[in-house]
Protein backbone atom coordinates (compact mmCIF):
# COMPACT_ATOMS: atom_id res chain seq x y z
CA UNK A 1 0.00 0.00 0.00
CA UNK A 2 1.17 3.46 -1.35
CA UNK A 3 1.24 6.00 1.77
CA UNK A 4 -0.17 9.25 0.95
CA UNK A 5 2.24 12.57 1.59
CA UNK A 6 0.73 15.17 3.09
CA UNK A 7 3.96 17.52 3.51
CA UNK A 8 3.13 20.89 1.94
CA UNK A 9 4.52 21.42 -1.37
CA UNK A 10 7.46 24.07 -2.28
CA UNK A 11 4.72 26.19 -4.26
CA UNK A 12 2.94 26.34 -0.92
CA UNK A 13 5.20 27.29 1.35
CA UNK A 14 6.64 29.84 -1.02
CA UNK A 15 2.94 31.35 -0.92
CA UNK A 16 3.27 31.25 3.11
CA UNK A 17 6.39 33.17 3.17
CA UNK A 18 5.04 35.89 0.67
CA UNK A 19 1.47 36.49 2.77
CA UNK A 20 3.81 36.62 5.84
CA UNK A 21 6.14 39.17 3.83
CA UNK A 22 3.70 41.55 2.88
CA UNK A 23 1.78 41.50 6.73
CA UNK A 24 5.47 42.25 8.08
CA UNK A 25 6.11 44.91 5.60
CA UNK A 26 2.54 46.31 6.71
CA UNK A 27 3.23 46.53 10.34
CA UNK A 28 6.83 48.03 9.63
CA UNK A 29 4.92 50.97 7.72
CA UNK A 30 2.53 51.23 10.50
CA UNK A 31 5.31 51.44 12.84
CA UNK A 32 6.84 53.85 11.04
CA UNK A 33 3.96 56.49 10.87
CA UNK A 34 3.51 56.19 14.22
CA UNK A 35 7.02 57.28 15.30
CA UNK A 36 6.31 60.55 13.62
CA UNK A 37 2.64 61.13 15.20
CA UNK A 38 5.09 60.45 18.34
CA UNK A 39 7.98 62.82 16.99
CA UNK A 40 4.95 65.50 16.11
CA UNK A 41 3.88 65.26 19.74
CA UNK A 42 6.74 66.39 21.16
CA UNK A 43 6.27 69.45 19.45
CA UNK A 44 9.71 71.66 18.05
CA UNK A 45 12.84 69.82 18.63
CA UNK A 46 16.51 70.77 19.08
CA UNK A 47 17.62 67.31 16.81
CA UNK A 48 18.13 63.92 17.52
CA UNK A 49 18.78 64.22 21.18
CA UNK A 50 15.45 65.02 22.00
CA UNK A 51 13.58 62.27 20.48
CA UNK A 52 16.08 59.42 20.63
CA UNK A 53 15.49 57.88 23.93
CA UNK A 54 18.27 55.26 25.35
CA UNK A 55 16.47 53.67 27.91
CA UNK A 56 13.24 53.60 26.19
CA UNK A 57 15.03 51.63 23.45
CA UNK A 58 16.56 49.65 25.92
CA UNK A 59 12.76 48.68 27.42
CA UNK A 60 11.93 47.53 24.09
CA UNK A 61 14.99 45.46 23.33
CA UNK A 62 14.42 43.84 27.04
CA UNK A 63 11.08 43.10 25.75
CA UNK A 64 12.46 41.76 22.34
CA UNK A 65 14.57 38.93 24.73
CA UNK A 66 11.50 38.18 26.33
CA UNK A 67 9.46 37.50 23.67
CA UNK A 68 11.71 35.49 21.68
CA UNK A 69 11.72 31.71 21.89
CA UNK A 70 13.26 31.21 18.38
CA UNK A 71 14.12 29.67 16.21
CA UNK A 72 16.31 32.74 15.88
CA UNK A 73 18.48 33.42 18.44
CA UNK A 74 18.47 36.47 21.10
CA UNK A 75 21.48 38.12 19.28
CA UNK A 76 19.35 38.20 15.66
CA UNK A 77 16.23 39.55 16.63
CA UNK A 78 18.00 42.23 18.49
CA UNK A 79 19.63 43.49 15.77
CA UNK A 80 16.26 42.98 13.84
CA UNK A 81 14.30 45.71 15.78
CA UNK A 82 17.40 47.89 16.41
CA UNK A 83 17.48 48.41 12.54
CA UNK A 84 13.61 48.48 11.96
CA UNK A 85 14.08 51.16 15.36
CA UNK A 86 16.87 53.05 13.80
CA UNK A 87 14.99 53.46 10.30
CA UNK A 88 12.07 54.57 11.77
CA UNK A 89 13.83 57.48 13.61
CA UNK A 90 15.72 58.31 10.74
CA UNK A 91 12.45 59.62 8.70
CA UNK A 92 13.57 63.34 8.83
CA UNK A 93 16.71 63.66 9.88
CA UNK A 94 19.03 60.59 10.56
CA UNK A 95 21.22 61.07 14.39
CA UNK A 96 24.40 62.26 13.86
CA UNK A 97 27.18 60.11 15.99
CA UNK A 98 30.81 61.30 16.43
CA UNK A 99 33.21 57.96 17.18
CA UNK A 100 36.72 57.13 17.24
CA UNK A 101 37.47 56.72 13.62
CA UNK A 102 38.67 55.84 11.11
CA UNK A 103 35.90 53.83 9.11
CA UNK A 104 36.78 50.25 9.76
CA UNK A 105 37.16 50.64 13.54
CA UNK A 106 36.04 48.84 16.56
CA UNK A 107 34.61 51.61 17.61
CA UNK A 108 32.35 51.91 14.52
CA UNK A 109 30.59 48.63 14.63
CA UNK A 110 29.72 50.07 18.27
CA UNK A 111 28.44 52.91 16.61
CA UNK A 112 25.89 50.55 14.17
CA UNK A 113 25.10 47.73 17.12
CA UNK A 114 23.74 50.92 19.69
CA UNK A 115 22.30 52.51 16.48
CA UNK A 116 21.25 50.88 13.27
CA UNK A 117 23.18 51.78 10.32
CA UNK A 118 20.22 54.51 9.35
CA UNK A 119 22.31 56.84 11.24
CA UNK A 120 25.20 59.31 9.73
CA UNK A 121 28.21 57.87 11.45
CA UNK A 122 31.08 60.89 11.67
CA UNK A 123 34.57 59.39 12.41
CA UNK A 124 36.60 61.63 14.28
CA UNK A 125 40.56 61.04 14.72
CA UNK A 126 40.77 60.92 18.62
CA UNK A 127 39.01 60.37 21.65
CA UNK A 128 39.51 63.81 22.40
CA UNK A 129 37.64 64.98 19.51
CA UNK A 130 34.91 62.50 20.35
CA UNK A 131 34.15 64.49 23.34
CA UNK A 132 34.73 68.10 21.69
CA UNK A 133 31.95 67.21 18.90
CA UNK A 134 29.35 66.60 21.57
CA UNK A 135 30.23 68.68 23.94
CA UNK A 136 29.88 71.43 21.09
CA UNK A 137 26.43 70.13 20.17
CA UNK A 138 28.15 69.30 16.44
CA UNK A 139 26.78 65.63 16.59
CA UNK A 140 23.99 64.14 18.58
CA UNK A 141 26.01 61.04 20.61
CA UNK A 142 29.11 60.11 20.74
CA UNK A 143 31.10 56.80 21.15
CA UNK A 144 34.41 55.83 22.76
CA UNK A 145 36.20 52.79 23.75
CA UNK A 146 35.82 52.39 27.80
CA UNK A 147 37.40 49.03 29.16
CA UNK A 148 38.41 45.33 27.33
CA UNK A 149 37.83 42.51 29.25
CA UNK A 150 41.78 41.32 29.10
CA UNK A 151 43.19 44.58 28.98
CA UNK A 152 41.70 46.79 31.40
CA UNK A 153 41.01 50.48 31.00
CA UNK A 154 40.84 53.19 28.90
CA UNK A 155 42.41 56.05 30.69
CA UNK A 156 42.55 58.57 27.62
CA UNK A 157 38.18 58.33 27.88
CA UNK A 158 38.52 58.34 31.61
CA UNK A 159 40.40 61.51 31.46
CA UNK A 160 38.34 63.42 29.23
CA UNK A 161 35.58 63.59 31.59
CA UNK A 162 37.95 65.06 34.20
CA UNK A 163 37.08 68.42 32.19
CA UNK A 164 34.36 67.53 29.28
CA UNK A 165 30.94 68.52 30.01
CA UNK A 166 28.95 65.18 29.08
CA UNK A 167 26.91 62.22 30.36
CA UNK A 168 27.54 58.95 29.80
CA UNK A 169 23.85 58.01 28.05
CA UNK A 170 24.87 53.88 27.42
CA UNK A 171 27.21 51.52 27.20
CA UNK A 172 27.74 48.43 24.11
CA UNK A 173 29.22 45.57 24.85
CA UNK A 174 31.17 43.96 21.29
CA UNK A 175 32.82 40.56 21.32
CA UNK A 176 36.13 41.19 19.74
CA UNK A 177 37.38 38.87 16.41
CA UNK A 178 40.67 40.01 15.59
CA UNK A 179 42.21 38.73 12.07
CA UNK A 180 45.05 38.83 10.68
CA UNK A 181 44.65 41.09 6.94
CA UNK A 182 47.30 40.94 4.15
CA UNK A 183 48.08 40.46 0.60
CA UNK A 184 50.85 37.93 1.27
CA UNK A 185 49.63 34.27 1.16
CA UNK A 186 51.52 32.84 3.69
CA UNK A 187 52.52 33.51 7.15
CA UNK A 188 56.55 33.22 5.78
CA UNK A 189 55.65 36.66 3.35
CA UNK A 190 54.76 38.75 5.82
CA UNK A 191 57.98 40.92 7.40
CA UNK A 192 55.73 43.28 10.24
CA UNK A 193 52.43 43.54 11.29
CA UNK A 194 50.79 46.78 12.24
CA UNK A 195 47.82 47.05 14.87
CA UNK A 196 47.06 49.38 17.61
CA UNK A 197 48.45 48.77 20.76
CA UNK A 198 45.31 46.87 22.70
CA UNK A 199 45.12 44.57 19.76
CA UNK A 200 48.75 43.98 19.63
CA UNK A 201 48.52 42.84 23.44
CA UNK A 202 45.26 40.89 22.95
CA UNK A 203 47.32 38.76 20.35
CA UNK A 204 50.64 38.19 21.77
CA UNK A 205 50.23 34.83 22.50
CA UNK A 206 49.53 33.96 18.26
CA UNK A 207 51.43 36.34 17.59
CA UNK A 208 54.98 34.91 19.51
CA UNK A 209 53.75 31.13 18.26
CA UNK A 210 53.02 32.26 15.13
CA UNK A 211 55.38 35.28 13.60
CA UNK A 212 57.76 35.61 16.52
CA UNK A 213 60.87 36.97 14.38
CA UNK A 214 58.25 40.01 12.28
CA UNK A 215 58.33 43.47 14.06
CA UNK A 216 55.27 44.43 15.47
CA UNK A 217 54.39 48.41 14.91
CA UNK A 218 51.49 50.04 16.80
CA UNK A 219 50.08 52.85 15.13
CA UNK A 220 46.27 54.89 16.07
CA UNK A 221 44.16 52.66 15.33
CA UNK A 222 43.66 48.91 13.66
CA UNK A 223 41.86 50.41 10.22
CA UNK A 224 45.43 53.02 9.70
CA UNK A 225 46.98 50.00 10.47
CA UNK A 226 45.25 47.84 7.51
CA UNK A 227 45.32 51.39 5.08
CA UNK A 228 49.05 50.92 5.10
CA UNK A 229 49.21 47.48 4.11
CA UNK A 230 46.55 47.64 1.14
CA UNK A 231 49.38 47.49 -1.53
CA UNK A 232 51.96 46.19 0.98
CA UNK A 233 51.77 42.00 0.53
CA UNK A 234 55.12 41.83 2.38
CA UNK A 235 53.41 43.48 5.55
CA UNK A 236 49.93 42.43 7.61
CA UNK A 237 47.74 44.33 9.73
CA UNK A 238 45.11 42.90 13.03
CA UNK A 239 42.12 44.32 12.66
CA UNK A 240 38.41 42.92 12.31
CA UNK A 241 36.54 41.77 9.58
CA UNK A 242 34.66 45.12 8.62
CA UNK A 243 38.32 46.42 8.04
CA UNK A 244 39.00 43.94 5.83
CA UNK A 245 35.41 44.90 3.92
CA UNK A 246 35.96 48.41 3.70
CA UNK A 247 39.69 47.89 2.77
CA UNK A 248 39.37 45.30 0.23
CA UNK A 249 42.33 43.07 2.05
CA UNK A 250 41.98 39.74 2.77
CA UNK A 251 41.94 37.47 5.75
CA UNK A 252 44.84 34.97 5.99
CA UNK A 253 44.07 33.63 9.64
CA UNK A 254 40.92 34.40 11.50
CA UNK A 255 39.80 34.79 15.27
CA UNK A 256 43.74 35.30 16.56
CA UNK A 257 42.34 36.66 19.99
CA UNK A 258 44.59 34.93 22.77
CA UNK A 259 40.98 35.02 24.81
CA UNK A 260 37.98 33.90 23.38
CA UNK A 261 35.87 36.14 25.22
CA UNK A 262 37.72 39.14 24.41
CA UNK A 263 35.06 41.91 24.95
CA UNK A 264 35.22 45.82 24.49
CA UNK A 265 32.93 47.59 26.30
CA UNK A 266 32.39 51.35 24.95
CA UNK A 267 30.20 54.31 25.90
CA UNK A 268 27.93 56.63 24.44
CA UNK A 269 27.97 60.10 25.22
CA UNK A 270 25.47 62.64 25.46
CA UNK A 271 24.57 66.01 26.79
CA UNK A 272 21.88 65.42 29.46
CA UNK A 273 20.78 62.91 32.30
CA UNK A 274 18.49 60.30 31.56
CA UNK A 275 15.28 58.92 33.16
CA UNK A 276 15.39 55.43 34.25
CA UNK A 277 15.11 52.46 32.24
CA UNK A 278 14.39 49.66 35.01
CA UNK A 279 17.85 48.27 34.87
CA UNK A 280 20.87 50.83 35.29
CA UNK A 281 23.68 52.07 36.03
CA UNK A 282 25.46 54.69 37.23
CA UNK A 283 29.30 56.10 37.14
CA UNK A 284 30.17 58.68 39.67
CA UNK A 285 33.58 60.98 39.51
CA UNK A 286 34.57 61.32 43.30
CA UNK A 287 37.47 63.38 45.56
CA UNK A 288 37.80 62.86 48.70
CA UNK A 289 39.31 65.42 51.37
CA UNK A 290 42.56 64.13 52.59
CA UNK A 291 44.13 62.35 55.12
CA UNK A 292 43.30 58.71 56.50
CA UNK A 293 40.68 56.76 55.55
CA UNK A 294 39.79 59.23 52.89
CA UNK A 295 38.85 56.35 50.46
CA UNK A 296 37.16 54.06 53.27
CA UNK A 297 34.80 57.61 54.01
CA UNK A 298 33.90 57.41 50.19
CA UNK A 299 32.97 53.99 49.71
CA UNK A 300 31.44 53.13 53.49
CA UNK A 301 28.25 54.66 52.46
CA UNK A 302 27.78 52.29 49.67
CA UNK A 303 27.60 49.32 51.82
CA UNK A 304 25.17 51.07 54.27
CA UNK A 305 22.52 51.78 52.01
CA UNK A 306 23.17 48.52 49.94
CA UNK A 307 24.45 49.83 46.52
CA UNK A 308 26.48 47.62 44.55
CA UNK A 309 29.82 48.73 43.27
CA UNK A 310 31.16 47.06 40.03
CA UNK A 311 34.34 48.92 39.56
CA UNK A 312 36.43 51.53 40.81
CA UNK A 313 39.54 52.71 39.27
CA UNK A 314 41.63 55.65 40.08
CA UNK A 315 43.01 58.42 38.04
CA UNK A 316 45.41 61.59 38.57
CA UNK A 317 43.09 64.49 39.21
CA UNK A 318 45.92 66.98 37.33
CA UNK A 319 45.12 69.62 40.71
CA UNK A 320 48.18 68.80 42.24
CA UNK A 321 51.26 66.75 42.72
CA UNK A 322 49.90 62.93 43.97
CA UNK A 323 46.17 63.86 43.89
CA UNK A 324 43.90 60.96 42.21
CA UNK A 325 39.78 60.94 41.80
CA UNK A 326 38.01 58.08 41.96
CA UNK A 327 35.98 56.57 38.96
CA UNK A 328 33.07 54.69 40.82
CA UNK A 329 30.34 52.31 38.75
CA UNK A 330 27.49 51.51 40.70
CA UNK A 331 23.97 49.60 40.13
CA UNK A 332 20.90 51.55 39.74
CA UNK A 333 19.69 55.22 38.53
CA UNK A 334 21.13 58.32 40.42
CA UNK A 335 16.84 59.22 41.49
CA UNK A 336 16.76 55.58 43.24
CA UNK A 337 16.02 56.34 46.71
CA UNK A 338 19.45 54.37 48.06
CA UNK A 339 21.48 55.86 45.37
CA UNK A 340 19.84 59.47 46.36
CA UNK A 341 21.26 58.18 50.30
CA UNK A 342 24.62 57.74 49.19
CA UNK A 343 25.04 61.01 47.03
CA UNK A 344 23.55 63.06 50.06
CA UNK A 345 26.22 61.60 52.18
CA UNK A 346 28.91 61.99 49.85
CA UNK A 347 28.18 65.61 49.06
CA UNK A 348 29.43 66.20 52.93
CA UNK A 349 32.62 63.75 52.84
CA UNK A 350 33.76 64.32 49.41
CA UNK A 351 35.59 66.79 48.31
CA UNK A 352 34.71 66.40 44.67
CA UNK A 353 31.10 64.66 43.58
CA UNK A 354 30.19 64.10 40.15
CA UNK A 355 27.41 62.30 38.21
CA UNK A 356 28.80 61.23 34.85
CA UNK A 357 25.83 59.46 34.12
CA UNK A 358 22.72 56.80 34.84
CA UNK A 359 22.06 54.66 31.90
CA UNK A 360 20.65 51.54 31.06
CA UNK A 361 22.91 48.07 31.53
CA UNK A 362 24.13 46.88 28.04
CA UNK A 363 21.15 44.69 26.34
CA UNK A 364 22.80 41.44 25.30
CA UNK A 365 20.86 38.66 23.93
CA UNK A 366 22.26 35.30 23.88
CA UNK A 367 24.53 33.70 20.92
CA UNK A 368 24.61 30.54 19.86
CA UNK A 369 27.63 28.86 21.91
CA UNK A 370 27.06 30.86 24.32
CA UNK A 371 26.53 29.29 28.38
CA UNK A 372 23.20 29.62 29.85
CA UNK A 373 23.12 31.75 32.90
Amino acid sequence: MVESNNKPGLDEIRQRIDSLDTQIQKLIDQRARIALEVRASKGTLDGGVDYYRPEREAQVLRAVIERNHGPLNDSVMLRLFREIMSACLAQQEPLKIAYLGPEGTFTQQAVYRQFGHSVQAIPQRSIEDVFLQVQGGEVDFGVVPVENSTQGMVTHTLDMFLNAEVKICAEVELRIHQHLLTQARSLGGIERVYAHAQSLAQCKHWLKANLPEVETIAVSSNAEAVRRIRSTPEAAAIAGRHAAEVYNVPVLFGNIEDHVDNTTRFLVLGRKLLEPSGDDKTTLLVAGQDGPGALFRLLEPLARHGVNMNRIESRPSRQGRWDYVFFIDVDGHYSDESLGGVLAELEGEARMVRILGSYPRAVLGRMPGDQQA
